[in-house]
């Protein structure tokens, strides 16, 4: 975004807090675009993940686990994977899996979640804007959504991390460390 010469501006709070603010602001001005995951068009490159996975497995995977935060990963490749069956490309859809960070989880709690806490950054999200999106995937699907606690991820990035040769985030890597972890927790 920098090299484009976008203007950056950082917020304290919440990123349920933010993403209020972003849109009240981006509906006033027409000089401010929002790309996030409410944006219908990077939902629509998001999905074409499903076409790739589709692509070098020559089938739709069992299951597929994506991190839930704000619920744009999972209902975009949900949307994608449909696109593919349709296509003919894949003679199945997957069972879509969700993981939220335990304290940030509410999908898996079933209500929105006032002041979200987790060391997973990126999906600390207490109402996603596309919590109906994702519930649909999920349940479309015959998938499930699972709370992982803190301690877990921390336990599963010191099984897969490998200093030096392998960074991780510890937000951007939920779904391998909960795998890595094998502990899962769900309300579905």
């Amino acid at each position: 975004s920098i090299v484009h010469g976008a203007k950056i501006i950082e917020l304290k709070g919440k990123f349920d807090d933010a993403i209020k603010l972003v849109l009240d602001v981006s509906k006033k001005s027409d000089d401010i675009y929002l790309l996030n995951s409410i944006n219908p068009f990077r939902l629509e490159g998001q999905k074409t993940a499903a076409f790739e996975i589709v692509e070098d497995l020559n089938e739709a995977p069992d299951f597929v686990y994506l991190p839930v935060g704000n619920g744009g990963n999972i209902s975009a490749y949900w949307k994608g994977f449909n696109d593919v069956y349709r296509l003919g490309w894949a003679t199945f859809n997957p069972r879509m899996i969700g993981l939220q960070a335990i304290g940030a989880d509410p999908i898996v709690e079933d209500r929105p979640i006032d002041d979200p806490e987790t060391i997973a950054t990126a999906i600390r999200i207490g109402n996603p804007t596309n919590w109906k999106l994702a519930e649909n995937a999920i349940n479309e699907s015959s998938g499930l959504v699972f709370g992982v606690s803190d301690d877990q991820i921390i336990e599963a990035y010191g099984n897969v991390y490998f200093p030096g040769k392998y960074p991780l985030a510890l937000d951007s890597n939920v779904q391998d460390l909960i795998y890595a972890a094998g502990g899962l927790r769900s309300n579905t």
